[in-house]
């Protein structure tokens, strides 16, 4: 896996992943940044969120689940000092279909927490508290 980052001026960059998507990256307002883009930082917590959600939509699928929408919604807490690291992640996740089952959705999550999802095993195993919580919506 491969990525580039070039600088586009102040505190502003151009990130550019090795399957040629791109996004504009910015610093906060007070460090010269000119909200461009999201922060380095929120990309993280974001491409934590779409990594375990990719887990958590694929695996009630694979268990015949009929998934017609999934929203994880993201908490994250970051130190004082610097670095300011992440400390603390919640992940939400809000799943909408038809006769969804408690039990496979409870265990999607839970397979997306404990094994699958690399982006936030990795952080878990640096020390970072993540939790995870759902809720099933019924389709209309």
């Amino acid at each position: 896996m491969k990525a580039t980052i070039n600088w586009t001026g102040n505190a502003s960059f151009k990130a550019t992943s090795g399957s040629g998507h791109s996004v504009q990256l910015d610093g906060p307002p007070d460090r010269g940044g000119e909200n461009l883009g999201p922060r380095p930082m929120e990309m993280l917590l974001m491409g934590i969120g779409g990594c375990s959600s990719f887990d958590v939509v694929s695996i009630l699928e694979k268990s015949r689940q009929e998934v017609t929408d999934c929203r994880c919604d993201l908490e994250a807490e970051r130190a004082d000092e610097v670095p300011s690291v992440f400390t603390r992640i919640h992940l939400h996740f809000v799943v909408t279909g038809h006769n969804l089952k408690e039990k496979q959705v409870a265990r999607a999550v839970s397979l997306s927490a404990e094994k699958y999802c690399s982006a936030s095993i990795m952080l878990g195993k640096a020390g970072v508290e993540i939790t995870h919580s759902f809720e099933i919506q019924a389709a209309e």
